[in-house]
Formats: structure tokens, sequence, C-alpha cells
């Protein structure tokens, strides 16, 4: 079983109940939602001092459920945290942004964030729950990465701390919900009887705490021990029970985990084909969700079932399918990668020093036949042989040396290159020498343009202009990557970045629309942020949606560029356009309307220079 969590959406935050953060409950949820949108108004406005900022941003990350912007916030709370030396909320700022992070799928970063906020809570005596909720959140993070003893760590010294508060409902609920992960870590290594203990005693403060989705966890839970200790109708009863009920709040992971149970339970007792359709019902029920790691261990268990019945071709290709996906989550195709790597380095270093071996070996016997010839030139020939020995020595080092040098700048030159190409265009480019020109039908392009520019200028001096425009253009940069679009280049202060390339995306034209409105309101802050002491602009931003032409000019300085009638319709859009808003054109505006997720006021036909007139909207 999975840790306990919030269990309303597989595309939202799902907000661990061991922190005790949000309510289990589909109101209360929508609730979160309808809250966060209004603090986060609030924040925009700018209305508040430094420690208004500081509670406003405790509230956004206590109910923001977009995992990016729980991330975002989350920083900005550590920053102002810090400023007004405020441990307490330093460390929920680090807590939450360890929570973003493993949600997202990057444990690495996500401990790192956690380490930080113990080390807070560890150096503060006031903060000792938090050192145990924090114990027994890394303690799950270790349990995804199946680092066992490393997870049985942290929750006996979080349980340990848990056990002496047990005052309030939060307390309890805190302590009942680390004993149940204790308990399903217990699972995962078949120590049946330690899982049914550690379950058992957290059922029973959920029974006294009146929570459903905690039962009902448990019951799962009981029958996974059921199962394993072979009471299969005990196991069926307790699974069955726990499908019914958690389908109804949502929790597609722990679903899937006890199909795929219930799958193994018939499976026991000799019904292959209720155990082949659980197996498919779990498989289906993650793809439709998006599950990735539940995808992945329904593609293994159908594997094991159709290899117990020795059909292979099936077997081998379930199995193919749960290796692609265990792959995409811990990167072992890319472990395995470099590991072949350093042991062809480890065979090639040997064959080296084999190959020297056998050098010094054949000039030792040439030396012995001319003992045997001449003993006269014993002494001579020694000679010879050190200083020949002395400048291989040498020569190899500077070899060495060299080869290091080379493989850095190898290195240095892909990672410059990869940085001015998309990766596969400068594969290609790596491969052939060239690159071809493609065509797409469907890109969205998106100008910038700072209004009076030219006249800030002439006011700054050369270092504050270059500062100020590598100020702006690096969070475009950040919010272009953020979105998955394409940067294309910057003229001057113009900046042009595209979405649909170099792979087709069903979904750009939102993408770049969402990235358009991110970079109107940064500039905006910007404008109103009194502690900016660099040039303040007002932008237009302008989008066009249709064919373009891609591919690589230059032979010494490579860019990658886009050509054609969207391009310089787009380049219209934002010069027809009005300061601080998102003008689109109509082709644009039919793509995106689909989605409803914008509003839109209509402009209507208007003269764009060259282009004669255009329907245009603007995205608010």
């Amino acid at each position: 079983m999975k840790r306990l969590k919030s269990i309303i959406s597989t595309k939202t935050i799902k907000a661990l109940f061991l922190l005790g953060f949000f309510v289990c409950s589909i109101g209360s949820y929508s609730q979160n939602i309808r809250k966060s949108d209004s603090l986060e108004k609030l924040l925009k406005t700018g209305d508040y001092d430094k420690v208004g900022e500081l509670d406003l941003l405790e509230k956004l990350t206590r109910t923001e459920t977009d995992l990016d912007k729980l991330y975002n916030y989350s920083l900005q709370l550590i920053i102002v945290a810090k400023d007004l030396d405020s441990t307490k909320a330093e460390y929920r700022g680090y807590l939450q942004k360890g929570n973003a992070l493993i949600e997202k799928g990057d444990i690495t970063k996500g401990l790192e964030s956690y380490f930080e906020a113990s080390k807070i809570a560890k150096d503060n005596d006031d903060l000792e729950k938090e050192e145990a909720r924090i114990d027994i959140a890394i303690a799950g993070a270790y349990s995804t990465l199946e680092d066992t003893d490393s997870s049985f760590e942290y929750y006996r010294e979080g349980l340990k701390i848990l056990k002496r508060y047990q005052d309030t409902e939060e307390d309890l609920s805190s302590l009942a919900d680390a004993q149940f992960n204790f308990g399903d870590e217990f699972l995962k290594v078949k120590n049946y009887d330690s899982a049914f203990y550690y379950t058992d005693k957290a059922n029973k403060i959920f029974e006294q705490l009146e929570s459903e989705i905690g039962i009902v966890f448990c019951k799962g839970n009981f029958g996974l021990i059921y199962a394993g200790k072979g009471n299969n109708e005990e196991a069926e009863k307790n699974i069955y029970d726990a499908i019914e009920v958690l389908t109804t709040y949502g929790a597609y992971s722990a679903v899937c985990e006890y199909l795929t149970a219930m799958s193994g339970v018939y499976e026991d007792i000799g019904e292959k084909e209720k155990a082949l359709d659980y197996a498919r019902q779990s498989l289906d029920l993650a793809k439709k969700h998006g599950l990735k790691d539940e995808i992945g261990d329904g593609y293994y268990r159908l594997y094991e079932l159709y290899d117990k019945r020795k059909d292979s071709k099936r077997a081998l290709e379930f199995y193919k399918n749960h290796i692609d996906y265990r792959d995409s989550v811990t990167n072992v195709a890319e472990f395995q990668r470099l590991n072949r790597l350093r042991t062809k380095d480890a065979v090639y270093e040997s064959e080296q020093i084999a190959e020297k071996q056998k050098e010094i070996a054949k000039a030792t016997q040439q030396v012995n036949n001319q003992q045997k010839i001449i003993i006269g030139l014993v002494g001579l020939a020694l000679i010879i042989i050190g200083f020949l020995a002395f400048k291989f020595l040498k020569q190899s080092k500077v070899l060495e040396k060299q080869k290091g040098v080379i493989e850095f700048e190898k290195h240095r030159s892909e990672e410059l290159l990869n940085n001015i190409l998309p990766e596969e265009t400068a594969q290609e480019l790596k491969e052939n020498g060239f690159v071809k020109a493609k065509q797409f039908e469907n890109v969205t392009v998106l100008f910038t343009d700072f209004k009076g520019f030219t006249s800030q200028a002439e006011l700054l001096s050369p270092e504050d202009l270059v500062k100020s425009i590598d100020y702006y253009f690096t969070k475009f940069d950040e919010i272009t990557e953020k979105y998955g679009l394409e940067k294309i280049k910057t003229i001057g202060d113009a900046y042009m970045c595209a979405g649909g390339l170099p792979f087709p995306k069903d979904n750009h034209v939102v993408k770049v629309c969402q990235a358009a409105l991110e970079i109107a309101d940064f500039v905006k802050q910007t404008r109103r942020n009194i502690d900016h002491n660099l040039a303040k602009f007002d932008i237009r931003i302008g989008v066009h949606t249709g064919p373009v032409v891609a591919g690589v000019v230059g032979s010494k300085k490579f860019q990658y560029d886009i050509w054609g009638d969207t391009v310089n319709t787009a380049s219209r859009m934002e010069s027809s356009g009005e300061i601080g808003r998102v003008n689109i054109s109509e082709a644009t505006y039919k793509q995106l309307v689909q989605y409803d997720a914008f509003n839109f006021t209509a402009r209507g036909a208007l003269e764009a220079k060259g282009k004669g007139k255009i329907d245009m909207y603007f995205v608010d």
C-alpha cells in the first residue's frame, strides 16, 4: 500500500495525511481551491508589509493544490522567513517544498528539502512535534526509493516522539497515520505479524477519531496481510470492502493496488480467469488516471500471470512494457548506460596495462638475450631501457592529461550545443553534420517587446542596461522551460518563443498563452516592486498560431530558427497590442477557446501592418 495521502484527484497535490495539512473530503478539497485562489489574488495586489506577506505565503502553502504553484510559494516563504528570522515559517517552507518535489516525482531533491526542514526542527526545542512529522515524511520518501532500512530508522525515530503527544485530535491523527505507514512498510517486506500489529494500533485510533478514510485504508491493508498469510476468504472480504469505499473517494492509486491484491487472492485459489480480470481492471484504472507507478506494476502482474500460463508471447509483451515504465521513473536505463561506459573504460585500461606489460616483458627478454651474447653491454642496455621507461611514463602522463582535457572540452561543447539547439536537433547535427529543415503545420509563436526601451536605455549605463535585460530574459527563460516551450531567440529587447516544436503537442496553444500571462504578470509585479533597483519596463505580448518552417542556420555560430508568415503575424500581434495585455489572433483564439480555460475580450478586426485587417482578442 502507498502511504496515507489525500485522495481527491490524481491531477492535483496529494497532501500527506501524516502531516495533517488537509482533511480527506471532497468538500474541503474544493474549499481549499477557492481559498487558495482568493489568497493568490490578495498576494498579487502587493497591499501588505513583510509580516503580512509571510502570513499569506504560509496560508497558501497550506491550501495550494497545484504542485508548481506550491513549489514557488514555498520558495518565497523560505526567503521571507529568513528575512524575518522566523524559524517555524522557514521550516514549513522547506517542508512544503519537499512535499511538492516528492509529489512531482523528484525524490532526491525532495529529500534534500526535507533534511533542511529536519535540521531546523532539531535545532529548535519548540519544534519537537515538527521534528517527528518530518522524520515520518523522510521515512515515506525512503520507502518510495525502496530503502527499507533507512525507512524503518526514521519511522522509529518519529514514532518515539509522537507517542509522547496524544492530547489533541491532531496529535492522535499524526500518530495513527505514522503507525499505519510503519505497518505498511512491514507489509512490503512480508513481515505480516508486525504489519498487523501496527495496522491494528492505527485502526483503533482511527475508530476513536471516527476517521472513515483511515479505517478503510486499514481494512484494505488487513486484506493484504490476510492474503499474505493465506487466509483468502478474509483477504477477499476486506479488500473488496476497501475498494468499494475508496472508489467513491477517487483514491485510484490505492484501488489499483487492492485490485492487484484481489488478483493474487483468486490466483491462489485456482480461479485464473478472475485473477486475470482483476489484474486487467487494475491496469486499465491506472492508465485512465495516469498513475505511472501503478501502470508499471499492472504490466508486471499481467506478465506474471501469462508467464505461469506458458503464454510466452504475451508475457514478454507485458514484461517489456513494465520495464519501460520502471525505467522512466527510476532512470535505470541511464544508470545502466553509465555503468556500461565505466565497464568499457575499465576493460580498456586493463588492456592497456596488459599491452604495456607485454612490451616490458619483450624488452626484458631482449636484455637477457643481449646479456648472453655480450655480457659487457649489460650496463649500457640497462641504462637505455631505464631512459626509455622514463620517457614512456612521462609521455603516458602527458597523453592522459591531454585525454582528460579533450573529454572535458567535448562534454562542455555538447552542453553548449544542447543549450543552443533542441536536444533532437543537436543530436541530428552531431550525427549528420547538418540539420534538415522541417515543416510544422500547427505552431504557436509568442513575441514580447518592451515599451519605451530606447528612451530608458539612454538613461542607463551599459552595465545596468545589460543587467536589466538579463534579469527579465532569465525569468522569461524559466517560464518558457516551465511550460515546455522552445526559446527561439532574442533580438534587442524582443523575446521570441514557440510551442508545438520540435515535436507536435496537442495543447501547445494553451501552454503558450499560460506562459504569456505569467510573463505579463511578472513584468507587472516587477514594476510594483519598490526593492527592484534596475530598469522597470512595460511590455506588449502577441501570439499567433499557424504553419512554420524550422531549421538551423549558420556554419560556425549555430542558431535554431523558424520562418514563415506565422512568425510575421505573431510579431504584428505584439505591435498591435496594448501594454500589459496578451493580444492573440483569431487563429489562436479558435484553438484556445475549445479548452474553456481563459476569458477573452474581442477587439474586432484591426489593421495590422502589412497584413490588412485581422480579428484580434485579448486573453484575460
